[in-house]
């Protein structure tokens, strides 16, 4: 910690030099805790797992004990580093060069953990009314089974309430401060495999081809009528992901085929009715298949209001820029969070997450800082 607070761009570099390659914490929580604690936050460390993922470590910290709690929410865990020699530097040295910080998790989104951080210790000595908590997982780039879903959990059994929850993706696509998210589409999966006989090709009246009522299937779903949108979503779509035969001969008739299909959906949809339509499509050119389904978030909004206006307010006092008020993109964690309080996410650019050379402007970690300063002093105001 410097003098006058945390240097958000020094405490970005050492989490960067972390190796946490999800699901590992590679040290970050550590380094948080450390920063938080000598800021008067009471941290709370929870492992989960399960059978069939990793264990996982996740932190909760909280300064302050009545309400209201604003919390910051992020992940410190990232994505391989990929092609290795894709990149000109290396990818946890956490380099500044030319204005930008370079390393993988710079700009997904250890700078912006770091940037909250470096926001709460400007505003503790004030000793504001209400409490500031982080919410921090290092699985929100893995299975998203053992991270923040489960500390929610954990949360609510300890009692603990958070009333307004701020999440630091990387929301910009190109400039600071053009866009902040207030919900997410949902992401239904299907895996189908549609069944046969395996048999000789020229024999065709003793095996059973899958492949054709596949196709037919899939023609059926990737025609299904979806919506066109509302006021806050864009349309909803579905995309064929992969089909698979696993056949390198040419003359066998295969005994099964797969294909995974991905339905990134709107408040128009719903998990149940899109499964029960796509079962019907099945079910309507028959024979033996099997279709799996996993929903792995809904849809939600946070409505325009307070929350999005003090957000809103303090990225254009910082950046010139109104953000626009956006639902596109990904999903991210805080599908799980809007079921305890209202939550809208604003990160750094995202340009260069998950690529060769990840990185994000030091003006933009000064910036991003900045905003999330105001956006506490505004909340517990």
């Amino acid at each position: 910690m410097t003098i006058g607070g945390v240097d958000a761009l020094s405490l970005a570099q050492e989490l960067i030099r972390c190796q946490s390659v999800t699901p590992v914490e590679g040290g970050t929580l550590d380094v948080l805790c450390r920063e938080l604690e000598a800021l008067g936050f009471v941290c709370h460390r929870q492992t989960f797992t399960d059978d069939d993922t990793p264990p996982v470590e996740n932190l909760y910290a909280r300064w302050g004990t009545e309400s209201p709690n604003i919390c910051f929410a992020g992940h410190v865990d990232v994505v391989p580093v990929g092609d290795l020699d894709g990149w000109t530097v290396d990818p946890f040295a956490a380099e500044i060069k030319d204005g930008f910080l370079y390393g993988r998790g710079a700009s997904d989104m250890k700078a912006a953990v770091a940037c909250m951080v470096a926001a709460a210790s400007r505003v503790i000595p004030d000793n504001p009314a209400g409490s500031i908590s982080m919410l921090i997982t290092c699985d929100e780039e893995g299975p998203a089974i053992n991270g923040t879903k489960k500390m929610l959990d954990w949360m609510q059994e300890q009692g603990e309430q958070i009333d307004a929850c701020v999440v630091g993706e990387p929301t910009n696509p190109q400039t600071m401060g053009e866009m902040m998210k207030i919900g997410r589409r949902g992401s239904f999966t299907g895996w189908l495999t549609v069944d046969g006989t395996q048999g000789h090709i020229a024999y065709p009246h003793l095996a059973d081809n899958p492949v054709p009522r596949l196709i037919r299937m899939l023609d059926g779903i990737i025609n299904l009528p979806l919506d066109e949108g509302n006021d806050h979503f864009q349309a909803s779509n579905l995309e064929v992901t992969t089909i698979d035969v696993g056949n390198p001969a040419t003359n066998i008739i295969p005994a099964a085929a797969k294909a995974t299909f991905n339905i990134r959906y709107n408040t128009e949809q719903h998990k149940t009715d899109l499964e029960s339509r796509i079962r019907a499509i099945c079910d309507a050119v028959g024979g033996d298949y099997h279709l799996k389904i996993h929903n792995s978030g809904d849809p939600f909004l946070t409505p325009p209001g307070n929350l999005s206006g003090l957000v809103a307010g303090a990225v254009e006092a910082h950046t010139g820029i109104r953000p626009d008020l956006s639902t596109t993109g990904g999903t991210s964690d805080a599908r799980f969070i809007k079921d305890m309080c209202p939550v809208v996410e604003f990160g750094l650019t995202g340009q260069t997450m998950h690529k060769v050379d990840e990185c994000c402007t030091t003006d933009d970690v000064v910036a991003l800082a900045n905003i999330y300063t105001d956006i506490i002093r505004g909340y517990l105001g």
